[in-house]
């Protein structure tokens, strides 16, 4: 996140920077008590502001109020030396504002930091992407198959799913899926990733704590759970919390009961619970690193998504559904020659889908609406000791017909039926892409009937919309 260091000693200024830095806060800028207020007033990236004690107590003041006036809902990090007077007419609910001791500790920060980016997340407005159509879940494959049909029977009911899965696989996406399609998908959908905050903060994130819980608990605050009342509850990489954590998680689950930190007033949620991990919770419970009671009273209806390798076939639906997201976000696409996208298929994806939209990313990046071969891919991607298909040179490729290929038997052998529906696949996706989604014109470049450009469509799983103001518009179908 993007955060401004405020302070009149340089010295400290400095030595802020680097601490933010080294919690991956970036770009970290540092200004004096004067030079401050450009960044403020047109930095629209600026998530936070951390205002240190150089000032004095009546400075701060002075600087808090005028970055309420610029940013009112701007989170702000106040740095105060110990015993030092607390600012006394500042409203807490005007915005967000989380109150330092110096000397800084780690996890002081940490804390703090966690905090804004919940509090920057809460406030920033839902994406217009249709949440039917995640990327992650278009296939044909029969492991992408019985996720769908998983999410259908399971989503529209309050028991508890653990989703399985390699990272990158998209269990986030699932999760959200299952929230979509259920009977709570008018309630807030809230995601904690339970491996990236530390276990001695991760109480506080998920059940909340009062004023004066713990130094620097200048107001009380919902936790997790309570942000999450009546709807659902994504426990992300449940397999890295504590022990300690998992016995209080156990609790909550079982009573649907907490106590925020500090407190001892019991408050009843209405959450649905949704956890995931890519970690082995058998082999962790062998070994003593989760717990048995709370993995069966997660494992109610397990969900695995399936690795990337596992449904090569899916990756030609995968990046079309990319690029239409690229070309929806970013107005470019990139088209994947067939020797391209056969090389794609051969790559192994220790990244899951989650690397295969970055390389589409960055392809679009390179080459924007233009063809990717073999050739333009990165080093890593290029599988070509068995890739069938090259993009032919001399007369064929200049003066002769532009669908010849030179192809060349792999060591193995090939499935031939299946490689014929991947060039074809291909080549009526670079047609609609050509045609900008029409389907009419895409079959003018194939010489095809429009009819039976629709058949073939239907049979690769992509649905044909029917004309609105005389235009043909595609998706990918999310049977």
């Amino acid at each position: 996140m993007a955060l401004l260091v405020i302070d009149a000693d340089e010295g400290r200024r400095q030595h802020f920077k680097e601490l933010l830095e080294f919690l991956d806060c970036g770009p970290v800028l540092a200004a004096d008590g004067v030079a401050w207020r450009g960044f403020v007033e047109i930095g629209n990236s600026l998530q936070a502001v951390l205002l240190g004690p150089g000032t004095g107590a009546e400075e701060q003041a002075k600087l808090l109020e005028t970055i309420r006036q610029l940013r009112p809902h701007l989170p702000v990090l106040l740095c105060r030396e110990k015993d030092a007077d607390l600012l006394s007419d500042h409203d807490p609910s005007n915005g967000y504002l989380r109150l330092l001791e110096t000397p800084i500790r780690y996890a002081q920060v940490a804390h703090a930091l966690q905090q804004a980016r919940s509090y920057v997340e809460g406030r920033q407005p839902h994406s217009g992407r249709d949440p039917e159509l995640f990327r992650s879940l278009v296939g044909k494959s029969a492991g992408i198959i019985e996720v769908r049909r998983l999410i259908e029977q399971v989503a529209n009911s309050d028991t508890t799913v653990l989703i399985l899965g390699e990272s990158g696989t998209g269990k986030e996406v699932v999760a959200r899926n299952l929230h979509y399609h259920s009977a709570r998908r008018g309630k807030p959908f809230v995601p904690i990733n339970c491996g990236a905050i530390p276990s001695d903060l991760l109480e506080s994130e998920l059940f909340g704590h009062e004023k004066g819980a713990f130094t620097g608990a200048i107001t009380a605050r919902q936790g997790r759970f309570e942000l999450a009342e009546g709807g659902t509850l994504f426990l992300d990489e449940i397999g890295d919390m504590s022990l300690t954590m998992q016995v209080k998680l156990l609790r909550v689950i079982q009573e649907r009961v907490l106590e925020r930190v500090g407190s001892n007033r019991s408050i009843h949620v209405d959450v649905r619970i949704i956890a995931a991990t890519h970690r082995n919770l058998e082999e962790d419970i062998e070994t003593g690193r989760f717990r048995e009671d709370l993995y069966y009273r997660l494992h109610v209806f397990p969900i695995e998504m399936p690795p990337l390798r596992s449904r090569s076939e899916d990756i030609p639906l995968l990046v079309a559904e990319l690029n239409a997201r690229n070309l929806r976000e970013r107005g470019v696409s990139v088209k994947i020659a067939p020797a391209a996208m056969y090389s794609l298929q051969q790559y192994p994806w220790l990244g899951n889908v989650r690397e295969l939209a970055n390389l589409i990313e960055r392809l679009a990046i390179l080459y924007p609406n233009g063809m990717v071969d073999i050739k333009d891919l990165p080093a890593r991607y290029r599988m070509t000791s068995d890739a069938p298909v090259a993009v032919p040179e001399g007369p064929a490729a200049s003066g002769g017909d532009p669908a010849v290929a030179i192809a060349t038997l792999p060591r193995g052998g090939i499935d031939l039926k299946e490689h014929l529906n991947s060039i074809e696949y291909n080549l009526i996706m670079q047609a609609l892409s050509e045609a900008g989604g029409v389907v009419a014109h895409a079959a003018e470049l194939l010489k095809l009937r429009r009819t039976t450009l629709v058949e073939k469509l239907r049979k690769y799983g992509v649905r044909a919309e029917p004309p609105r103001q005389n235009i043909d518009e595609i998706s990918v179908a999310n049977e």
